[in-house]
């Protein structure tokens, strides 16, 4: 008799864009593992019966995206530091007991790649996070942890991003700002983590230190450039990228959580770099 399949699925609102069940369908062609994995739109309000009703039809793991992450780690009975640190979770599984566990891959999703796909080395270099709401929160600790001289977060409300900045200072040298005040230099690494790029806008920073040694990374990604990716080219940046390679590595973490298996990414980032893809934010 043929085992059951096991199933996997991620939530979120909206959700018709997003690229992850492609990617984990990758993931277990190249792996050889036996599994199927869904989208499932969840409406606000209804996330913890949406969840239930997954384990209830034999569901074993779950990604979260937007706007749920708060509520999957409020969920969970067991969480990882790396979830406590970001008050969210991407990605939930049950324990042999049954119980409900929150991990957060967005920050070593993000770390790997900028380091191991861009080539990029964090210590000692100057960056600027653009945004204070929960993709920020999810990635500080991960960047911190790379010992760069210096973090500025940058926010449309600047107390947001001073709150931010006090609940990491324990991490590592970070301070928050508004956008109107972001200290003159150059920029080494600036990444993108608002949700102006949902409206085709950029955030109103002052351009003066992007150059030519600069990455600027969008967290978003799209078929086309996404505006800040153009917007940063604009400006002069060495290099602008988005975040696509960022949802394949997080989404290779959760992967490995739940299979024990760990997928090559390279040739699943290259297969999804064609022009249909679609356009999307699965932060």
């Amino acid at each position: 008799m043929n085992a059951a399949i096991d199933r996997y699925a991620v939530m979120g609102n909206p959700i018709a864009h997003s690229l992850s069940p492609e990617i984990h369908r990758l993931f277990a062609e190249q792996t050889g593992q036996r599994l199927v994995y869904e989208a499932i739109l969840v409406e606000p309000g209804h996330f913890p019966e949406a969840v239930a009703a997954f384990r209830a039809a034999g569901g074993k793991g779950l990604n979260v995206t937007v706007p749920f992450k708060q509520e999957a780690f409020a969920l969970a009975a067991e969480r990882t530091p790396r979830a406590e640190r970001a008050q969210a979770a991407n990605t939930l599984y049950w324990n042999k007991a049954n119980a409900l566990c929150a991990d957060n891959t967005d920050g070593v999703g993000l770390l790997r790649d900028l380091k191991k796909n861009l080539a990029l080395d964090l210590g000692g270099r100057r960056l600027l996070l653009l945004g204070a709401g929960g993709a920020a929160r999810g990635v500080l600790a991960p960047l911190l942890a790379e010992g760069p001289a210096e973090l500025v977060i940058a926010n449309r409300t600047p107390e947001r991003a001073t709150g931010l900045a006090a609940d990491f200072a324990d991490l590592g040298e970070v301070t928050g700002c508004g956008f109107d005040a972001v200290p003159a230099g150059h920029w080494d690494l600036v990444i993108n983590a608002t949700a102006a790029g949902l409206a085709g806008e950029v955030p109103p920073v002052d351009p003066a230190g992007i150059d030519r040694d600069t990455l600027c990374y969008d967290m978003m990604y799209g078929r086309e450039p996404t505006a800040f990716v153009r917007w940063a080219a604009a400006q002069g940046a060495g290099r602008a990228v988005d975040g696509l390679g960022m949802l394949v590595e997080q989404a290779a973490e959760a992967f490995a959580i739940w299979r024990g298996v760990r997928p090559d990414t390279a040739p699943v980032i290259r297969r999804l770099r064609t022009p249909d893809a679609p356009a999307g934010d699965d932060r």
